[in-house]
Protein backbone atom coordinates (compact mmCIF):
# COMPACT_ATOMS: atom_id res chain seq x y z
CA UNK A 1 0.00 0.00 0.00
CA UNK A 2 0.66 3.63 -0.86
CA UNK A 3 0.40 6.59 0.83
CA UNK A 4 0.34 8.81 -2.27
CA UNK A 5 0.84 8.00 -5.40
CA UNK A 6 2.40 10.20 -8.50
CA UNK A 7 1.58 10.02 -11.97
CA UNK A 8 3.37 11.39 -15.04
CA UNK A 9 2.88 11.14 -18.72
CA UNK A 10 6.41 10.78 -19.43
CA UNK A 11 9.29 9.90 -17.27
CA UNK A 12 10.62 13.17 -15.30
CA UNK A 13 7.53 14.88 -15.61
CA UNK A 14 7.37 14.40 -11.98
CA UNK A 15 10.89 15.48 -10.82
CA UNK A 16 10.10 18.57 -12.94
CA UNK A 17 6.67 19.57 -11.71
CA UNK A 18 6.29 18.20 -7.97
CA UNK A 19 9.89 16.52 -7.56
CA UNK A 20 10.51 18.68 -4.79
CA UNK A 21 7.12 17.66 -3.11
CA UNK A 22 7.90 14.22 -3.68
CA UNK A 23 11.46 13.99 -1.51
CA UNK A 24 9.71 16.17 1.38
CA UNK A 25 7.16 13.65 1.55
CA UNK A 26 9.44 10.63 1.45
CA UNK A 27 11.48 12.12 3.94
CA UNK A 28 8.49 12.90 6.68
CA UNK A 29 7.97 9.17 6.31
CA UNK A 30 5.17 8.90 3.69
CA UNK A 31 5.29 5.85 1.28
CA UNK A 32 5.27 7.14 -2.18
CA UNK A 33 5.26 5.83 -5.04
CA UNK A 34 5.26 7.28 -9.59
CA UNK A 35 3.61 5.68 -12.03
CA UNK A 36 5.02 6.82 -15.77
CA UNK A 37 2.15 6.34 -18.10
CA UNK A 38 4.50 6.17 -21.44
CA UNK A 39 8.56 5.92 -22.09
CA UNK A 40 8.49 9.02 -23.55
CA UNK A 41 9.47 6.72 -27.09
CA UNK A 42 8.36 9.99 -28.96
CA UNK A 43 10.96 12.10 -27.18
CA UNK A 44 13.26 14.26 -30.23
CA UNK A 45 16.67 13.06 -28.14
CA UNK A 46 17.20 9.93 -26.70
CA UNK A 47 15.74 6.43 -26.57
CA UNK A 48 13.58 4.12 -24.16
CA UNK A 49 16.91 2.90 -23.15
CA UNK A 50 18.42 6.34 -22.37
CA UNK A 51 15.17 7.43 -20.40
CA UNK A 52 14.90 4.05 -18.70
CA UNK A 53 18.54 4.69 -17.07
CA UNK A 54 18.13 8.26 -16.59
CA UNK A 55 14.69 7.05 -14.39
CA UNK A 56 16.58 5.16 -12.61
CA UNK A 57 19.76 7.34 -11.85
CA UNK A 58 17.02 10.05 -10.87
CA UNK A 59 14.97 7.48 -8.51
CA UNK A 60 17.99 7.28 -5.92
CA UNK A 61 17.73 10.76 -5.46
CA UNK A 62 13.88 10.82 -5.17
CA UNK A 63 14.27 7.71 -2.71
CA UNK A 64 12.01 5.93 -4.84
CA UNK A 65 11.08 2.56 -3.19
CA UNK A 66 8.08 2.00 -5.89
CA UNK A 67 8.09 3.27 -9.34
CA UNK A 68 6.67 1.92 -12.98
CA UNK A 69 5.58 2.32 -15.96
CA UNK A 70 2.51 1.45 -17.61
CA UNK A 71 4.12 1.10 -21.38
CA UNK A 72 0.61 3.43 -22.63
CA UNK A 73 1.81 4.52 -26.55
CA UNK A 74 3.79 8.13 -26.55
CA UNK A 75 1.46 10.58 -27.91
CA UNK A 76 -1.49 8.49 -27.68
CA UNK A 77 -2.65 8.78 -24.36
CA UNK A 78 -6.48 7.38 -25.07
CA UNK A 79 -9.11 7.76 -22.33
CA UNK A 80 -10.26 4.59 -23.39
CA UNK A 81 -11.60 0.79 -21.42
CA UNK A 82 -8.07 -0.68 -22.08
CA UNK A 83 -6.22 2.38 -20.64
CA UNK A 84 -8.35 3.19 -18.24
CA UNK A 85 -8.20 -0.37 -16.64
CA UNK A 86 -4.48 0.09 -15.94
CA UNK A 87 -4.69 2.43 -13.84
CA UNK A 88 -7.65 1.11 -11.45
CA UNK A 89 -5.36 -2.26 -11.47
CA UNK A 90 -2.58 0.42 -9.69
CA UNK A 91 -5.00 2.65 -7.85
CA UNK A 92 -6.45 -0.84 -6.30
CA UNK A 93 -3.49 -2.71 -5.59
CA UNK A 94 -1.40 0.12 -3.79
CA UNK A 95 -4.58 1.87 -2.57
CA UNK A 96 -3.33 5.40 -1.99
CA UNK A 97 -5.24 7.79 -0.21
CA UNK A 98 -4.35 11.12 -2.44
CA UNK A 99 -3.07 11.06 -5.97
CA UNK A 100 -0.90 13.89 -7.91
CA UNK A 101 -1.71 14.29 -11.60
CA UNK A 102 -0.88 16.64 -14.29
CA UNK A 103 -3.21 19.70 -14.61
CA UNK A 104 -5.99 20.14 -16.96
CA UNK A 105 -4.84 22.64 -19.31
CA UNK A 106 -1.13 22.16 -20.79
CA UNK A 107 0.76 22.85 -23.97
CA UNK A 108 1.39 19.12 -24.37
CA UNK A 109 -1.24 16.81 -25.79
CA UNK A 110 -0.37 13.64 -23.44
CA UNK A 111 -0.49 15.69 -20.19
CA UNK A 112 -3.87 17.45 -20.74
CA UNK A 113 -4.92 13.72 -22.09
CA UNK A 114 -3.33 12.28 -19.22
CA UNK A 115 -5.44 14.47 -16.66
CA UNK A 116 -8.85 13.25 -18.00
CA UNK A 117 -7.63 9.39 -18.14
CA UNK A 118 -6.37 9.43 -14.79
CA UNK A 119 -9.56 11.69 -13.24
CA UNK A 120 -11.67 9.18 -14.37
CA UNK A 121 -9.63 6.08 -13.61
CA UNK A 122 -9.66 6.80 -10.02
CA UNK A 123 -13.54 7.77 -9.98
CA UNK A 124 -14.01 4.17 -11.68
CA UNK A 125 -11.55 2.66 -9.43
CA UNK A 126 -14.12 3.15 -6.49
CA UNK A 127 -17.11 1.40 -8.54
CA UNK A 128 -17.56 -1.97 -7.13
CA UNK A 129 -19.32 -3.05 -10.61
CA UNK A 130 -16.20 -2.62 -12.62
CA UNK A 131 -14.12 -5.45 -12.29
CA UNK A 132 -10.52 -5.73 -12.03
CA UNK A 133 -8.30 -8.85 -11.77
CA UNK A 134 -3.95 -8.43 -10.93
CA UNK A 135 -1.89 -11.75 -11.24
CA UNK A 136 -5.21 -13.34 -11.27
CA UNK A 137 -6.98 -12.26 -8.07
CA UNK A 138 -9.86 -10.54 -7.84
CA UNK A 139 -9.24 -6.82 -6.85
CA UNK A 140 -11.28 -5.01 -4.36
CA UNK A 141 -12.68 -1.05 -5.49
CA UNK A 142 -10.86 1.68 -3.91
CA UNK A 143 -11.16 5.68 -4.68
CA UNK A 144 -8.08 7.95 -3.23
CA UNK A 145 -9.73 10.61 -1.02
CA UNK A 146 -8.14 13.45 -2.82
CA UNK A 147 -6.74 14.65 -6.32
CA UNK A 148 -3.98 16.91 -6.10
CA UNK A 149 -3.26 18.45 -10.16
CA UNK A 150 0.58 20.00 -10.55
CA UNK A 151 1.61 22.47 -12.99
CA UNK A 152 3.50 21.99 -16.20
CA UNK A 153 3.83 24.69 -18.59
CA UNK A 154 0.50 26.95 -18.45
CA UNK A 155 0.21 28.17 -14.99
CA UNK A 156 -3.19 28.66 -12.47
CA UNK A 157 -3.82 29.88 -9.45
CA UNK A 158 -2.82 27.37 -6.91
CA UNK A 159 -4.87 26.16 -3.96
CA UNK A 160 -1.60 25.56 -2.33
CA UNK A 161 1.82 25.27 -2.72
CA UNK A 162 4.34 23.48 -0.67
CA UNK A 163 7.44 24.39 0.41
CA UNK A 164 10.45 22.79 -1.04
CA UNK A 165 13.54 25.05 0.10
CA UNK A 166 15.45 22.07 1.33
CA UNK A 167 14.72 19.43 -1.29
CA UNK A 168 14.98 22.39 -4.42
CA UNK A 169 18.61 21.25 -4.54
CA UNK A 170 17.95 17.76 -5.02
CA UNK A 171 15.07 18.24 -7.08
CA UNK A 172 16.76 19.58 -9.59
CA UNK A 173 19.43 16.99 -9.67
CA UNK A 174 16.95 14.46 -10.57
CA UNK A 175 15.94 16.46 -13.08
CA UNK A 176 19.58 16.36 -14.47
CA UNK A 177 19.77 12.63 -14.66
CA UNK A 178 17.47 12.67 -17.61
CA UNK A 179 20.86 14.36 -19.28
CA UNK A 180 19.39 13.01 -23.24
CA UNK A 181 16.30 15.95 -22.13
CA UNK A 182 17.72 18.70 -20.78
CA UNK A 183 20.12 21.35 -21.73
CA UNK A 184 24.17 20.01 -22.18
CA UNK A 185 26.35 22.32 -24.64
CA UNK A 186 27.97 19.43 -25.82
CA UNK A 187 24.96 17.87 -26.85
CA UNK A 188 24.71 17.13 -31.14
CA UNK A 189 20.66 16.50 -30.86
CA UNK A 190 18.68 18.63 -31.93
CA UNK A 191 17.43 21.47 -29.70
CA UNK A 192 13.81 21.55 -28.12
CA UNK A 193 11.49 23.19 -26.10
CA UNK A 194 12.95 21.65 -22.88
CA UNK A 195 17.08 21.16 -24.10
CA UNK A 196 17.35 25.11 -23.80
CA UNK A 197 18.97 26.42 -21.11
CA UNK A 198 15.93 28.83 -20.80
CA UNK A 199 13.95 25.65 -19.58
CA UNK A 200 16.01 25.08 -16.54
CA UNK A 201 16.36 28.69 -15.85
CA UNK A 202 12.64 28.61 -15.72
CA UNK A 203 12.24 25.95 -13.50
CA UNK A 204 14.16 27.96 -10.96
CA UNK A 205 12.08 30.87 -11.66
CA UNK A 206 8.87 29.61 -11.38
CA UNK A 207 9.97 27.75 -7.56
CA UNK A 208 11.28 30.71 -6.58
CA UNK A 209 8.19 33.06 -7.72
CA UNK A 210 5.80 30.33 -6.11
CA UNK A 211 7.98 30.50 -2.91
CA UNK A 212 7.54 34.24 -2.43
CA UNK A 213 4.05 33.94 -2.72
CA UNK A 214 4.00 31.80 0.61
CA UNK A 215 7.32 33.36 2.24
CA UNK A 216 9.45 31.41 1.19
CA UNK A 217 12.83 30.62 -0.87
CA UNK A 218 11.60 27.48 -3.28
CA UNK A 219 7.69 26.69 -4.09
CA UNK A 220 5.33 23.74 -6.17
CA UNK A 221 1.87 25.00 -7.12
CA UNK A 222 -0.63 22.45 -7.26
CA UNK A 223 -4.84 23.30 -7.83
CA UNK A 224 -7.31 21.17 -5.65
CA UNK A 225 -11.30 21.10 -7.23
CA UNK A 226 -12.81 20.79 -3.79
CA UNK A 227 -11.66 22.84 -1.15
CA UNK A 228 -9.22 21.79 1.54
CA UNK A 229 -9.98 21.04 4.88
CA UNK A 230 -7.78 23.39 7.63
CA UNK A 231 -8.30 22.34 10.72
CA UNK A 232 -7.63 25.18 13.54
CA UNK A 233 -4.86 24.08 15.32
CA UNK A 234 -3.02 24.17 12.00
CA UNK A 235 -4.17 27.84 10.89
CA UNK A 236 -1.52 29.78 12.66
CA UNK A 237 0.90 27.77 10.64
CA UNK A 238 -0.21 28.50 7.14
Amino acid sequence: MLDILFFGAHPDDVEICCGGTVINLVASGKDVGIIDLTQGELGTRGNVNTRQSETKAANKILRMNFRSNLKITDGNISNDKKNQLKIIQQIRKHKPEVIFAPYSNDRHPDHVNANKLIKESAFYSGLAKIKSKLNGKTQKPHRPKRIFYYMQTYTFVPSFITDITKSFDKKIKAILCYKSQFYNPKSKEPDTFISDKKFLDSIKAKAAFYGFQIGVKYGEPFFAETPLNISTQNLMSI
